[in-house]
């Protein structure tokens, strides 16, 4: 799935009904002439859409409207035609019906250019998780203010958006003597089991005044990882978890998908409504490929399987032919990949592997799908892309070559990991040579206590510029503060 110059297709996110405040309103999913929305009411509803070039709404536009109700927990999809290229465009959200509504709220994104212009945009993480939850005493989720500040284009979600399976104790004791207090709900209070504390889940995080306030100027492009459904899940997985009345892991995902469908503003495919890999084309110079490698996975294993089979995917034989296919036609300077997890990386889960990487040696298990297809990149002399993940809970830069690696049919590219956005902090996670990684940077060493506190500082999110004159792409990773700790400019090769 593309979206594509033509096909014309916005959807506006926002929630509605939080403490009688405005909706908070996001986008995401943003290209030339699209973008996404979602919104809630408080009841039955229609949501009305308006779109103007100018903040004042001097002449705006009037999208079709769109009903809310119960079965999709009063959230709203607006369909939006036909957006000028390369513009700020400012929308209206109103719920005319219902007199209990919130009154109308405001956002704004920046559609992409046809045009080589300049872009900024951003990455990372990871969001409510180790049960550091809303402390209103120290400033809420501050990270995403600072991420407001950095004034990306847009934002890319690396997945873990909610940690399902995580709840929130009203107090958390910290080392200092001092005490961590959540904001707390009911849905948040347990592990997310029925669609209704999935949906509460998301609606947690827009109780936080900086994340509204985000949402409403920065679009986000979003992916699903473990934690919007249960810790290191897999399709057809039996929870062994305690806490769970409902075990079967695919049970849960269902419910979990239909909550990111309703609470994110993803650009769905109607005739594919599960699939929520797809590129978005921003500008002629940026390509991005969305992954999802949860859907489609075989069982966590020790990961040490010599052949290819069912029990070694990773992206599944559609998701990887359509990347595959994708790069080798796509015209772009820099091709994106948004990858919910880092290649290279040993992530363990108990005795087994829940990750790509397994150990030092030549390519096994989930390794061998990641080796086709880097084979596949270098005889389609696919260059310039670059790997976004988040995931471990720490900043780092990889380098990937093959005069360094165990398999060597590959062209060498980059791996920028970023996070956590709100979370605990852990790592530094083992390297794997397969692949060739240098690790150029980290945050994450043994020496920093893991699972701190949001306010201990150790949340990170990364930040790319793509200079339209020289068509270099700069990264940089900002901490919590803004404060930048690592750049590195690449410059494409022809």
């Amino acid at each position: 799935m593309k979206l594509s110059l033509t096909s014309a297709s916005l959807f506006v996110s926002v929630t509605c009904g939080l403490q009688a405040d405005p909706p908070p309103v996001s986008s995401g999913d943003v290209s030339s002439h699209t973008a996404v929305v979602w919104s809630r009411s408080v009841g039955a509803d229609r949501m009305l859409v308006e779109t103007d070039t100018d903040p004042d709404f001097s002449h705006p536009i009037r999208h079709p409207e769109v009903s809310t109700g119960a079965d999709q927990d009063f959230t709203a999809r607006a369909l939006l035609n036909d957006l000028p290229a390369g513009t700020r465009i400012h929308y209206r959200v109103t719920f005319p019906d219902g007199s209990e509504s919130p009154p109308s709220n405001t956002g704004s994104f920046k559609t992409a250019p046809i045009d080589h212009r300049n872009v900024r945009f951003a990455w990372s993480g990871d969001t409510v998780g180790q049960g550091w939850g809303i402390d209103p005493e120290r400033g809420g989720m501050q990270t995403y203010e600072t991420l407001r500040a950095f004034q990306p284009d847009f934002f890319i979600h690396n997945g873990d958006l909610i940690y399902a399976d995580d709840p929130l104790e009203p107090e958390v004791p910290l080392a200092d003597g001092s005490v961590w207090k959540n904001r707390v709900t009911p849905e948040k209070s347990k592990v997310a089991e029925t669609l209704a504390e999935f949906r509460g889940a998301y609606r947690y995080q827009l109780l936080d005044p900086q994340v509204r306030r985000f949402l409403a100027e920065v679009p986000v492009f979003a992916q699903w990882d473990d934690h919007e459904v249960a810790n290191n899940w897999y399709p057809g997985e039996t929870l062994s978890d305690p806490r769970y009345t409902e075990k079967r892991a695919s049970v849960l995902a269902e419910r979990s998908h239909q909550a990111f469908i309703e609470y994110t503003p993803v650009a769905i495919d109607s005739h594919e409504p599960h699939r929520i890999y797809r590129e978005i084309s921003y500008g002629p110079d940026l390509d991005i490929y969305m992954l999802d490698l949860r859907s489609y996975r075989g069982a966590n294993t020790l990961n040490q399987q010599d052949q290819a089979g069912a029990d070694t995917a990773i992206l599944g034989g559609n998701q990887l032919e359509w990347l595959a296919t994708r790069l080798a036609t796509s015209q772009a300077t820099w091709k994106i990949i948004a990858c919910d997890m880092p290649i290279g990386l040993i992530v363990p889960d108990g005795k087994e592997q829940e990750a790509i990487a397994n150990s030092n040696g030549p390519p096994r298990g989930r390794e061998l799908e990641i080796a086709g297809l880097l084979s596949r990149l270098k005889r389609d002399q696919v260059r310039n892309t670059v790997w976004l993940t988040a995931d471990v809970h720490y900043a780092a830069a990889h380098h990937y070559a093959p005069e360094r690696a165990v398999f060597k049919d590959f062209l060498p590219f980059w791996e920028f990991v970023s996070g956590p956005l709100h979370a605990g902090n852990f790592g530094p996670n083992e390297p794997d040579n397969t692949f060739g990684i240098e690790v150029k940077f980290q945050t994450a060493s043994k020496e920093i206590p893991v699972d701190q506190p949001p306010s201990a500082g150790h949340q990170y999110f990364g930040g790319l510029e793509f200079d339209a004159d020289t068509r270099d792409l700069t990264v940089t990773q900002h901490n919590r503060a803004g404060k930048v700790v690592y750049r590195q400019t690449l410059h494409p090769e022809d």
